[in-house]
C-alpha cells in the first residue's frame, strides 16, 4: 500500500529529527527539518549558536553525520545550519534557556528566572507568553506554577497555528521538572483585527463652507441672547407695575 510507505517515511523523518534534537543540547536548538534531494538527505538545523553546533574544525558535525549513517543507514546526509533571527520569540529556545538556568542556579530561583524570561520575550515584541513550571517546585510535593503576560489564544485555529509551543525537561536533584512555553509572536493575525486600507479625509470645499458659516452662527447666537435679555427685562417691568397697582 502506498499509504503505508508514506507513513513509514514520515515516521523515519520524525525519528531523525528527534535524534538530532537530542544530540544538540545547550546550543539553542530551535527545530530540525529533513528534505529529500537528488544528492541525498538534507537536514536543516536551526539554532541560536551555530558555532557550538559545528564545533572545532567541524568535529560535532562529523560525529553527527557518522551517527546518522550508522543508526538510520543514510547514504549521504547533508547538514545545513541556520541561525535564528530573534531567539526571544522562539518557544523551543526559551524553554531550553529556562531549563539550563534551573539546572545551573537551582529550583529556589525559579520565580526570578520565570519573570526575567517573560520580560525579555515581551520586550522582543510578542503579543503574549505563558510559562508553566511543574514538578517538585519548591517543596517536596508536585505543583505547577504559571507565569503569563499579554494576550494569548487558548482555543480555535489561531491557538493551533499562530501560537508557538515547546516542552522541555530539566533534571535536578529533587527530580525532573517539566517546562511548557507558549508564545504568540507579533506577526500573528487575529480575525477580529480590522485595518483601513485608506483613511477617509474630509473634502476641502466642505471645510471651507463650515469656516464661512461660523461667523454667521456667532451673530445669530448673539441676537438670540439679546432678545432673551430684552424679554426678561420687559417681564420684570410688568411684574413691578402689577405690584404697584395692587
Amino acid at each position: 500500500m502506498i499509504e503505508r510507505e508514506f507513513v513509514k517515511q514520515k515516521k523515519r523523518e520524525h525519528q531523525i529529527e528527534e535524534f538530532v534534537g537530542a544530540n544538540l543540547s545547550n546550543v539553542g536548538h530551535s527545530q530540525t527539518k529533513m528534505q529529500r534531494t537528488p544528492l541525498g538527505e538534507k537536514i536543516i538545523v536551526s539554532a541560536s549558536r551555530p558555532g557550538l553546533v559545528v564545533g572545532r574544525e567541524g568535529q560535532n558535525i562529523k560525529k553527527l553525520t557518522s551517527a546518522l549513517k550508522k543508526k538510520f543507514k543514510l547514504e549521504n546526509p547533508q547538514i545545513e545550519i541556520n541561525e535564528v533571527d530573534n531567539i526571544n520569540l522562539d518557544a523551543q529556545i526559551v524553554a531550553e534557556k529556562i531549563a539550563s538556568s534551573l539546572e545551573r542556579f537551582g529550583i529556589t530561583k525559579f520565580k526570578g528566572v520565570g519573570h526575567k524570561v517573560m520580560q525579555e520575550v515581551m520586550g522582543a515584541g510578542a503579543r503574549g507568553i505563558e510559562i508553566i513550571i511543574s514538578g517538585k517546585v519548591p517543596s517536596s510535593r508536585a505543583k505547577s506554577w504559571r507565569f503569563y503576560q499579554g494576550y494569548l489564544k487558548k482555543c480555535g485555529d489561531i491557538a493551533l497555528e499562530g501560537v508557538k509551543k515547546a516542552y522541555k525537561i530539566a533534571q535536578l536533584k529533587s527530580g525532573i521538572i517539566g517546562i511548557q512555553v507558549r508564545i504568540m509572536p507579533p506577526e500573528t493575525k487575529l480575525p477580529d483585527e480590522i485595518k483601513l486600507a485608506k483613511e477617509l479625509e474630509p473634502d476641502k470645499e466642505e471645510v471651507k463652507e463650515e469656516e464661512e458659516k461660523k461667523p454667521e452662527k456667532k451673530e445669530e447666537e448673539k441676537e438670540t441672547k439679546d432678545e432673551e435679555k430684552t424679554k426678561e427685562k420687559e417681564e420684570l417691568k410688568e411684574e413691578e407695575q402689577a405690584k404697584e397697582e395692587k
